[in-house]
């Protein structure tokens, strides 16, 4: 008995001990644990670790439209060029105008092929060969936003599409360089190559400049998170207190009716009964008239209505005859005696103008060079 309970107590100690190494590493902070060091980089995809290759052919076809037609002939053989490094053959028909990708045999990666798929759809979307061809690499990826069904009105649809791109391009630029990616507005899709982080964020402005709201609050955002990523002291935290929110406004105001009609009051009880035509006759005294009495009072009203009627028609005609009021004559100031012309002083002034030439000197100018040119001989 006490050989077993000795037993039961060295392996308990056992287990704690080893429970301990066990928690040791675990006992590191977790965000430690949860961040990615700076500069690390996923290995590879080598022929080493699929020695055996494929066991089926796969293979993508996608439609262009007429206008890429002359430019996918040109870039074709750089795009073969590019794939058969891939060990993945590309066909072009330009009868159906169709684009097809299929593995081979040597082919050893096997999402080589959904890479390739991406790059004939983003040559169809109107995306250059230099840009598309950066799809094979490991770490980039691609997404291609359809925006056409987004908004009913075309003119609408017009509109904010052109409100993604920006005046010259800018708003376009500042995203790209925001997300790090490269983005393509063609038609009714928009195009985006680059991180998985980026493309995350392009979906979201796209998608909201789509439900109108203007791609620069979005690009104020991603401006400031940009900012707080540097912060490694902030990385662990929520960001919310420093993000901007922004209201949504309804600068149109709903038009109100012209008649406004004011709800009464609910009352349980029904409107009282209106009053009839011989319930009226009988409250003035009518009904007990005869016949003859009716039609003269009747006929009375008549007249009294259209003497009213010939005393206005004559007002307004005699309106025609009265002389409209002449305004009070106004009679002329007498000039004041400190307004007065002095004819005689302007006379005066008119005749030395006349006597005097144009640019030559005056009598009293001339009197005084006279007298100077006398002091200068006699000095000599």
């Amino acid at each position: 008995m006490a050989s077993s309970k000795l037993e039961q107590q060295a392996t308990t100690a056992g287990k704690r001990e080893f429970h301990n190494q066990k928690l040791k590493p675990d006992n590191q902070d977790e965000s430690e644990l949860l961040t990615v060091p700076d500069g690390w980089k996923e290995p590879a995809f080598s022929k080493e670790d699929n020695p055996r290759g494929l066991l089926e052919e796969s293979s993508f076809a996608t439609l262009f439209p007429k206008y890429r037609e002359a430019y996918l002939k040109e870039c074709w053989p750089l795009v073969q060029k590019a794939l058969n490094e891939h060990h993945v053959n590309a066909t072009l028909d330009l009868i159906e105008g169709s684009m097809t990708v299929c593995t081979t045999k040597k082919t050893f990666d096997p999402y080589i092929i959904i890479r390739a798929r991406d790059l004939i759809k983003l040559l169809a979307r109107s995306v250059s060969f230099e840009q598309a061809v950066r799809i094979l690499q490991d770490d980039v990826a691609c997404d291609i936003i359809k925006i056409g069904s987004l908004v009913r009105n075309k003119e609408r649809f017009v509109k904010r599409r052109q409100r993604l791109i920006g005046p010259k391009g800018s708003t376009l630029k500042a995203l790209e360089l925001l997300t790090n990616c490269y983005i393509m507005v063609q038609g009714n899709t928009v195009s985006a190559i680059g991180p998985f982080r980026g493309l995350k964020e392009v979906r979201k402005v796209v998608l909201d400049t789509m439900k109108n709201i203007h791609p620069i609050y979005n690009i104020k955002t991603l401006m400031i998170k940009r900012e707080l990523a540097k912060d490694s002291e902030l990385r662990s935290q929520s960001w919310e207190r420093f993000l901007p929110q922004f209201k949504h406004k309804n600068v149109n105001k709903r038009k109100e009716p012209k008649k406004k009609t004011v709800k009464k009051e609910y009352t349980p009880f029904p409107p009282p009964q209106p009053e009839s035509q011989i319930d009226k006759e009988l409250a003035t005294g009518e009904y007990f008239l005869k016949a003859s009495q009716k039609k003269r009072q009747k006929m009375e009203a008549i007249k009294a209505k259209q003497a009213e009627a010939l005393t206005k028609r004559q007002e307004e005609r005699n309106k025609a005859f009265i002389p409209p009021k002449e305004k009070p004559v106004v009679k002329p100031k007498e000039a004041s005696t400190e307004t007065k012309i002095d004819v005689a002083v302007i006379k005066e002034k008119v005749k030395k103008a006349k006597n005097k030439k144009l640019g030559a000197l005056t009598a009293e100018e001339v009197k005084l060079k006279m007298e100077a040119d006398e002091k200068k001989k006699k000095k000599k």
